[in-house]
């Protein structure tokens, strides 16, 4: 029979391009993962990975177990994702990846809320971005992922990865109190283009956004500061250095001297989806999460309407 384990090891070097990143990835060392696909390849008489310089890749067999792997693991997964069924409290480990803002502004008043209702549930959580959480929950190296995208920027998938919509985020413009907007009631991004801002970098998923949210323009605006962190944006404003454009999850209190003002025409929204693969449909642990999670971030956002 073959290694199932040794199977998504496999998996996870394809997907994440080193063994040391899937190790990483998957929780455990390279040493493991490399003795795993060793075994796979004493089972099945082929070599799986070859060395190129000081890189392995997959051969042209491991390149072809990879393709079937996917559906193998997924069979596997649908015919013992619902036993148990309702007979009792969702229970078992949950690998759960999420961006940074979900993490502090949902994942964790969703964890704690678990660890009330759901005891027998054992939850792990790992900090991801987008793109790297659809790769992760595609592979089998997570059950579920919390993910985001901008409205008019996609996050793609592969038609597996079944979405469930959490709800929408907002972002907004954070300026110095002594900025020449900070009074504004809103601003357009014809307001902005001649501004110092401060950014996520490059090939992030809200750089994607900055980059669509000033299309058309005759030239870019000026960026001077790339830091990944919001929280580190919102300090470079705080000193009075830039403006940011920031979401609302998981932002926390501003600094006294931040102020934050609306952006229309478009409005910086960002959709906040829970994803899964469809194997995993009928698990019990899976359904209470994404109805827990929902229930939490409807509440979040109520308050925040209000406040």
């Amino acid at each position: 029979m073959m290694d199932l384990v040794a199977l998504r090891s496999l998996i996870a070097v394809d997907v994440n391009g080193t063994v040391a990143a899937a190790a990483s990835a998957g929780g455990y060392t390279p040493s493991a993962v490399s003795q795993q696909i060793k075994r796979l390849e004493r089972e099945l008489g082929v070599e799986l990975l070859e060395r190129v310089g000081r890189r392995v890749v997959l051969t042209v067999e491991g390149r072809n177990l990879v393709q079937h792997g996917h559906s193998i693991l997924r069979q596997v997964e649908a015919a013992t994702a619902g036993i148990g069924g309702d007979s009792g409290d969702p229970a078992g480990l949950l690998r759960i990846v999420a961006f940074s803002t979900a993490v502090r502004g949902l994942v964790a008043p969703l964890l704690a809320d678990l660890a009330r209702t759901s005891p027998e549930l054992v939850p792990e959580l790992y900090e991801r971005e987008p793109s790297e959480s659809v790769d992760a929950v595609a592979s089998g190296q997570a059950d579920l992922g919390l993910v985001h995208h901008w409205v008019g920027v996609p996050l793609h998938r592969p038609g597996f990865v079944d979405s469930r919509l959490i709800g929408y985020d907002t972002a907004d413009l954070l300026v110095h109190a002594n900025h020449r907007l900070a009074q504004a009631q809103h601003v357009t991004p014809a307001d902005l283009v001649d501004e110092s801002w401060a950014s996520t970098p490059p090939g992030s998923i809200c750089h994607g956004w900055f980059v669509y949210m000033f299309a058309g323009f005759a030239r870019p605006p000026r960026v001077r500061f790339w830091p990944m962190e919001f929280a580190s944006q919102i300090e470079l404003v705080a000193q009075g250095l830039a403006v940011a454009l920031v979401p609302r999850l998981g932002r926390g209190v501003l600094p006294p001297q931040v102020v934050a003002v609306e952006v229309s025409g478009p409005v910086p929204t960002r959709v906040i989806e829970m994803i899964w693969r469809n194997s995993m449909s009928v698990s019990p642990a899976l359904r209470h999460v994404a109805d827990r999670c929902a229930a939490i971030y409807a509440d979040t956002a109520a308050v925040a309407a209000r406040t």
